[in-house]
């Protein structure tokens, strides 16, 4: 599951909406929807994200906050660091082969980590 279907998920949940009657809703399939909740779809289009906002009748910092996540939800990432230092490398290397041993938790300190190194907030 992306972070994007994770909030998805508990959008419908906290108002007791279906996939069926959302996809409906917003002019996609409950099957696309429902790959898109669990991860098995790309990052959805602005255009989808926008139709998802006005359904749920989100505004402003929690629009802004669903469109980040969906942003941070490509579920097959690809690092390219040709012309990158060989830290770089290796450290990209390193989590495309082991982050499926990672727990929550670790996943979680990692991330907080990499923001605060580029600066941003956790």
């Amino acid at each position: 599951m992306t972070p994007f279907g994770e909030k998805l998920r508990t959008l419908r949940g906290e108002r007791g909406v279906s996939q069926k009657d959302m996809a409906a809703a917003i002019g996609v399939s409950a099957a696309y929807l429902s790959a898109l909740e669990h991860g098995r779809r790309g990052a959805p289009t602005w255009t989808l994200i926008q139709k998802i906002i006005g359904y749920f009748n989100i505004i402003w910092d929690d629009a802004e906050e669903l469109a980040r996540l969906a942003e941070a939800s490509h579920p097959r990432v690809k690092l390219d660091t040709s012309g990158l230092s060989p830290a770089a490398t290796e450290l990209a290397n390193l989590l495309a082969e082991n982050i499926e041993k990672l727990d929550e938790a670790e996943l979680r300190r990692i991330t907080t980590s990499i923001r605060a190194a580029l600066g941003r907030r956790p």
